[in-house]
């Protein structure tokens, strides 16, 4: 019998095969340059495969950077009130992700970016991309200021979440959330929406 030839088919391996062509490839060329087809050539399979085992390409790029929320369905929240509040919001569901039981999950990854170049990669696309881009989208900012903004206010989610949950800074890391989305969600927002300094 001659032996076939062509895409691997459908096997236990071939969820990891996906999954391992997909961390090169966000890493390597970020998420918006990553295809669907690029990743399914060099995982060997057809694209419909991919689509079939993570349905979009977000979240196969979520399943890549293990993490245990759909930031579709938190941005709302952030984005649900007024435009001067949005900094105190985003911290205040960053918390409630992170204060939660999947937040050990993201603790981990953390923890794996600090000291792994390609995890740390991975969650700056991850924050840049998929949280960051679709809060900022909806602020009416000026396209020039925006990854400024953005970074700005990753500098401050990132530097939280190291104090809160890795090092476990006293007494940031036992603050009430309310605590900490009064005193940190101001700077944020001006970071979000008051006047940059770029001179």
């Amino acid at each position: 019998m001659a032996r076939r030839t062509g895409r691997r088919p459908g096997n236990p391996d071939t969820r990891e095969a996906i999954l391992t062509a997909a961390r090169a490839a966000f890493a390597e060329r970020g998420f918006d340059a990553a295809s669907i087809r690029a990743i399914a050539t060099a995982a060997g399979v057809d694209p419909a495969l991919v689509h079939h085992y993570f349905g979009t390409k977000e979240e196969l790029f979520r399943a890549t950077v293990a993490i245990p929320v759909d930031p579709a369905e938190l941005v709302p929240r952030v984005l649900a009130g007024g435009r001067d509040e949005v900094g105190e919001r985003l911290v205040r569901t960053f918390l409630a992700v992170w204060d939660s039981p999947v937040g050990t999950a993201a603790v981990a990854l953390l923890r794996s970016a600090v000291s792994n170049q390609w995890t740390a990669r991975l969650l700056r696309e991850f924050l840049v991309t998929q949280v960051l881009r679709r809060v900022v989208e909806q602020l009416d900012l000026d396209p020039a200021e925006v990854p400024l903004r953005g970074g700005l206010v990753a500098t401050q989610i990132a530097g939280l979440a190291m104090m809160r949950y890795v090092i476990r800074l006293e007494p940031v890391a036992s603050a009430p959330p309310d605590t900490l989305a009064a005193t940190i969600g101001p700077t944020i927002q001006r970071y979000l929406t008051g006047p940059l300094d770029t001179a």
